[in-house]
């Protein structure tokens, strides 16, 4: 002990000035840090003014690993148990800054059993208010954030300790307290990030403290750091509905009413993400049908108004919260109904010639929505929804290509006329046929190759089968079939089957070069192929018969083999079409 207390004097001096770089580099190099061990036990008068160097030498990145490597971190870890305030204080402290961006710091504090003691520190303390005690529980939260930042493991370790019901508690007695609360909201933002903390958040009243905490800020940095704990949560559909119960909504418009007029680039940014956030809010099916109020409510009203006006940012939110309120039947009957197509038009018309690509899209998802029930076909087919859809045929982005293609897909389903006329025409039929071929972007390609048959299937004219035939789309209908998705192999079989029967003259080379027959074996032979692929197949090679080429192709690949043993095929349609299909066979061999 003598020896460590010759060394004191040193300590108290550096103490007394700060503990920069340079000092840090002589601490290092003079081998003190490896005395500090012995100078933190708890019967020493010295612990907490070494805790507090040790603090500030760990604000050099480079002294952090030393601090570990010198054995000091279970000292201090039992320094938590302390009652002491000053020694907490500063013990805190000390490990928080160890553990900042420190692998080695914050794996020794976990071997050391440090958060658990520091999580009991904050439930136990967490009621009293006075100043001492909120700014030990800021460093406490501060210690915590630095443990667990950017690392799942640990941070699921706080909450499987249940750090969060505490940090929301102290979040709504010390909110009066900007330094403690600023450190609550850093700790949810890297909390809430985690899936698994989601359940544990819903069963608290983050919701109306944060909403509550939201309402009184006026500085925008502040609003920010609220916003970025709200996202992450937001995703989880029991908070998005507590969030609207809370009030969040009417937050969110004030700031769109308040900044959608500037300039300045902070509003642009708060306009931007409370819009962002009030869509998102809209994903959650209970949360958006509170705010729909069968369409006559405030909130709904509200975010109409946004779709006409100049600012794209607006346009934007008002055209996803739109495609959001459009996830059932009745919301998309109501606002069919009340107009909301033709916002949508004369929106899409705004942005055809070098328009804004994230609108465009948002515009297309909505109105593709709203053309799933049935009954809004009709209505939406008369109010020309085709020909402003058809005015982005030209564009180059996948993403807009994508919903036209979904939406005009949606349109044409059981509308035999409208199928027809898209069908003939040919400009479409030639972007598909192109599409079809978009290999960087399955999207695009599937729902191309869904749209030619879908053409096909609801029209059944021939005229739109000979259309597609000369613009190369049998191919790909031919393709289609091989899809690793049951629906679009069905899709394609009914289409070609159509083509068969109805035009087969006209795409009997064009099948024969695309190896159908071959293709139609190895689906009749694959055990794994569903019933309804070997069903349509056997429809399909019946159709096929009266090619005299196709004809000769299927004799000459033993059909009459894979058929037969169809015939005892659990599927009692499978069975039956197989003895059907087994007697053409054997018929005109």
């Amino acid at each position: 002990m003598g020896n460590l207390r010759k060394f004191f004097p040193i300590c108290c001096s550096l103490y007394v000035s700060l503990v920069d770089m340079e000092t840090s580099e002589k601490i290092q190099a003079s081998g003190i840090l490896q005395l500090f061990a012995s100078l933190l036990t708890p019967q020493s008068s010295f612990k907490a003014k070494v805790a507090n160097i040790i603090a500030e030498v760990a604000k050099n990145e480079f002294m952090r690993i030393p601090c570990v490597d010198a054995g000091l971190i279970s000292p201090l870890v039992q320094l938590l148990n302390s009652k002491d305030q000053e020694v907490l204080l500063q013990t805190g402290r000390a490990l928080g800054n160890i553990c900042y961006d420190s692998h080695e710091g914050r794996s020794a504090v976990d071997q050391a059993g440090g958060a658990q003691i520091v999580i009991d520190h904050l439930r136990s303390l967490c009621s009293i208010t006075d100043p001492a005690n909120e700014k030990l529980l800021t460093v406490f939260c501060g210690m915590l954030m630095n443990y667990s930042n950017e690392n799942d493991s640990l941070q699921a370790q706080l909450i499987n300790m249940g750090v969060i019901p505490t940090l929301v508690k102290l979040l709504g007695i010390h909110c009066q307290n900007a330094a403690l609360t600023e450190m609550c909201l850093v700790a949810f933002g890297n909390l809430a990030e985690l899936e698994s903390s989601k359940e544990q958040f819903a069963s608290t009243n983050i919701a109306e403290e944060l909403v509550k905490l939201f309402k009184k800020q006026i500085e925008h940095d502040k609003r920010e750091m609220i916003f970025e704990v709200l996202a992450p949560l937001a995703e989880n559909d029991a908070i998005k509905l507590q969030l609207v119960e809370a009030g969040l909504v009417e937050c969110l418009l004030e700031i769109v009413q308040q900044k959608v007029d500037s300039d300045k680039e902070d509003d642009i940014t708060e306009l931007k993400t409370g819009s962002d956030l009030m869509v998102l809010l809209l994903l959650g099916d209970e949360s958006m049908q509170k705010l729909f109020e069968g369409g006559k409510g405030s909130v709904f009203q509200r975010v109409l108004s946004w779709i006409p006006s100049n600012n794209h940012q607006l346009q934007l939110a008002g055209a996803l919260a739109i495609a959001n309120f459009a996830r059932n039947d009745g919301n998309c009957i109501h606002m069919v109904d009340n107009g909301i197509v033709e916002k949508l038009m004369d929106l899409l018309d705004r942005h055809v010639e070098d328009g804004n690509v994230t609108v465009q899209h948002a515009a297309l998802s909505a109105l593709r929505n709203l053309a799933i029930p049935v009954i809004n076909k009709a209505k939406m087919l008369s109010a020309g929804v085709t020909e402003t859809v058809l005015k982005f045929l030209k564009s180059e982005m996948p993403p807009v290509q994508f919903k036209l293609l979904g939406t005009l897909r949606m349109l044409i389903d059981a509308q035999a006329e409208a199928a027809e006329q898209l069908g003939k025409n040919v400009k479409l039929v030639e972007r598909l046929v192109e599409w079809c071929e978009a290999k960087d972007h399955a999207g695009v390609m599937g729902e191309s190759n869904r749209l030619l048959s879908a053409l096909i299937r609801h029209s059944k004219s021939k005229d739109v089968i000979k259309t597609i035939v000369q613009s190369g789309g049998i191919k790909h209908l031919v393709t289609m079939a091989t899809s690793e998705h049951v629906i679009m192999q069905n899709e394609a079989l009914v289409a070609l089957a159509l083509i068969a029967a109805l035009e087969l003259g006209t795409a009997e080379k064009d099948l024969e070069s695309a190896k159908l027959v071959q293709i139609l074996h190895r689906l009749l032979a694959d055990e794994r192929s569903a019933p309804e692929i070997k069903y349509n197949s056997m429809v399909l090679i019946c159709a096929l018969m009266g090619s005299e080429s196709l004809h000769k192709e299927v004799q000459d690949l033993a059909f009459l083999d894979v058929v037969s043993k169809l015939r005892s095929h659990e599927n009692k349609s499978v069975a039956q079409q197989a003895s059907l299909t087994e007697q053409r066979l054997t018929v005109e061999s």
